[in-house]
């Protein structure tokens, strides 16, 4: 098994080097068929799209990576409200009810 780690890391590269060509085909073709026609905007080639691609991954979705991570604050919130008192819940309730629009004459909801 240890003999042959550089064909898991050949079969792992080969795999990254497809789904990069596969992701940059579909960017291309959906690019292709809806913005031209839509907007007027010109025709990209597939290296365009694979930067465009890349870019959009890094102005939309930072270069963390990690699906999932994003959730994190509700995890720390569940813990945090589980921690909470009876009295700090409603106080927590009340300073959401302000900032999100709720008047204070409407009934609040208890789960």
């Amino acid at each position: 098994m240890r003999k042959n780690w550089w064909l898991h890391g050949l079969k792992f590269a080969l795999f990254v080097v497809v789904a990069l060509a596969a992701l940059g085909a579909v960017v291309m073709g959906l690019w292709n068929w809806l913005l031209p026609g839509l907007f007027g905007w010109p025709v990209i080639g597939f290296w365009q799209a694979l930067g465009l691609l890349v870019l959009s991954k890094i102005l939309l979705g930072g270069l963390r990576g990690g699906a999932g991570r994003h959730l994190h604050w509700r995890a720390r919130m569940m813990d945090r409200w589980d921690h909470m008192t009876d009295e700090e819940r409603a106080k927590f309730r009340e300073g959401m009810g302000r900032r999100c629009g709720r008047s204070e004459s409407t009934p609040q909801q208890t789960p």
